[in-house]
């Protein structure tokens, strides 16, 4: 399993999301730390294997991942409505 790691601003938005949102995104970070590849989706236009994004039906987050360290990195959250 991997860590989950947060930049300062994005937590901050993890925080201010509806309970909802908040909670979809949680499970859906969740299962990017058990299987980092397969519950996410490649972001951009190449598949890299390092930037990685996750989306519901309210958010969106853009991760880093750490496969050396195995730590997903949020870097960015987009509230969607």
């Amino acid at each position: 399993m991997y860590r989950l790691k947060y930049d300062p601003t994005a937590e901050a938005v993890h925080d201010a999301l509806p309970a909802a949102a908040a909670e979809a995104l949680t499970l859906a970070l969740a299962a990017a730390c058990h299987e980092p590849l397969d519950a996410t989706l490649p972001f951009g236009e190449v598949d890299d294997k390092y930037m990685r994004s996750v989306r519901t039906d309210h958010a969106r987050a853009i991760l880093f991942m750490g496969h050396s360290l195995r730590t997903v990195h949020v870097v960015r959250i987009n509230y969607l409505g």
